[in-house]
């Protein structure tokens, strides 16, 4: 039976922290679509399909069609920024999307100003900027986030709203006292304790209104145990961290598959360079270390070593970002895979991806926008780990294992969405059409 789905009347607002490259890539593909001169590639939710019933049924609508999505009609954006361009100069100076596209769409982005950002140089040493608030402690700070959001809602009477962290990667952080609880954390918030960076202010002044909320860089942010716990009581979806774009994209394509052969990995050497903001703060040494915490953790858990021993034990994972400005926005990312085959012969994989980054980053933050909403919508708050599909570091109750397989992610993801509608769900088995 079909769960009871609000639907999606209204206008959606989108709360964007950090409008630099991917949010303005964002703002401007939405808009493109919805003028009609570009299509939505690489978003599942805009051109994905969901097979239902048997094979040979042949019903495979479109997700959109399947469940009650926000259109992209609805979607108004707002956000903060520590820079004061409007959303079309912060395009410009990204330098991921041509000028003749932008300027199809350019009184669109000329609408989205930057609110002034919560901002602290201690967890983003590489950057600086002068629209930034100022108040007496961080609970004052979230607060001012709070009337941000309050004042978005109404001037453009807002049905309901989803705010996503697409800010710079903090420094390096793990979980405190300050965050074992909603009364620890507020108290936290009050004495300005250094172990709430920005990214947390924003997910609390959120979760406190019941807005959902997505972290798309690798920060330690909703994942601690005060603010996943608000978002439970607060009725707000979550889901994070860390978008899963270029290389550790490849990584959980490659990687289940040569677990799925049996293939032994002795190591795996990643290098990427990037020229862009995201790449400028990663030059810092405590920006780099979430990150590469971020990527690192996806082999680990997808090949298993602890069940194969004889195939993964002991390999050796070395992953580096090196920030090198004329590559811009253009990422590429260089892997170097040490297999091992029948008998212990050695061989070797060699991948070599260039892509761009905004480009990647930009479909996926839609898609997550789109869930969230739905999620809430649904009833459902807390962690959403059906959402892992989209994430280097998916969201997950306590005491479990991340799921990082991407074809497994994608069966999760695909199986909610018949579970929501009440389509029965598919376990490929197969044997119905041979018995």
């Amino acid at each position: 039976m079909a769960l009871d789905i609000k639907p999606a009347d209204g206008n959606l607002g989108v709360l964007l922290v950090g409008l630099g490259a991917v949010s303005t890539t964002l703002i401007a593909g939405v808009q493109a679509i919805r003028q009609g001169f570009a299509k939505p590639i690489g978003s599942l939710t805009q051109m994905g399909t969901v097979r239902l019933g048997k094979r040979t049924e042949q019903r495979s609508p479109l997700i959109k069609e399947f469940v009650p999505l926000a259109s992209l009609d609805d979607l108004i954006f707002g956000g903060w920024d520590i820079y004061e361009d409007d959303c079309y100069l912060s395009a410009v100076q990204a330098g991921v999307l041509e000028k003749d596209l932008l300027e199809q769409v350019r009184p669109a982005l000329e609408r989205v100003r930057p609110w002034p950002a919560v901002f602290d140089k201690r967890y983003v040493k590489r950057l600086d900027g002068p629209n930034v608030k100022k108040g007496k402690s961080k609970r004052e700070l979230a607060d001012q986030v709070s009337d941000d959001i309050r004042r978005f809602r109404d001037e453009h009477r807002l049905s309901r709203l989803v705010m996503m962290w697409c800010g710079s990667t903090e420094a390096f952080m793990t979980e405190s006292a300050a965050h074992e609880s909603l009364a620890s954390f507020e108290r936290a918030l009050e004495r300005n304790d250094p172990a709430i960076p920005s990214s947390m202010v924003y997910a609390y002044a959120a979760l406190r209104e019941g807005i959902p909320f997505g972290n798309a860089a690798p920060n330690l942010t909703t994942d601690v145990p005060s603010l996943t716990t608000l978002a439970s009581e607060s009725g707000a979806p979550i889901a994070g961290k860390d978008l899963k774009t270029g290389q550790t994209l490849m990584k959980t394509i490659i990687a289940p598959g040569l677990k799925a052969r049996l293939l032994g990995v002795q190591g795996w050497y990643s290098t990427n360079i990037l020229g862009n903001r995201d790449g400028e703060v990663l030059d810092d040494p405590e920006s780099f270390k979430t990150k590469e915490e971020s990527k690192k953790s996806v082999l680990d858990y997808i090949l298993q070593p602890h069940l194969y021993p004889d195939l993964y034990t002991d390999l050796c994972h070395v992953v580096r970002i090196n920030y090198y400005p004329p590559r811009g926005d253009n990422k590429e990312g260089w892997d170097n895979i040490d297999l091992v085959g029948w008998l212990g012969y050695p061989m070797q994989l060699k991948i070599n991806f260039l892509c761009r980054d905004s480009i990647l980053a930009a479909p996926i933050v839609l898609d997550v926008v789109l869930f969230l909403d739905l999620a809430k919508r649904v009833g459902w708050s807390g962690i959403q780990e059906w959402l892992s599909f989209y994430f280097k570091s998916p969201l997950h109750a306590p005491g479990l294992y991340p799921e990082h397989d991407l074809f497994i992610q994608l069966m999760k993801l695909k199986n909610t969405l018949r579970y929501l509608q009440g389509e029965e769900l598919i376990t490929h088995l197969g044997r119905e059409y041979y018995d």
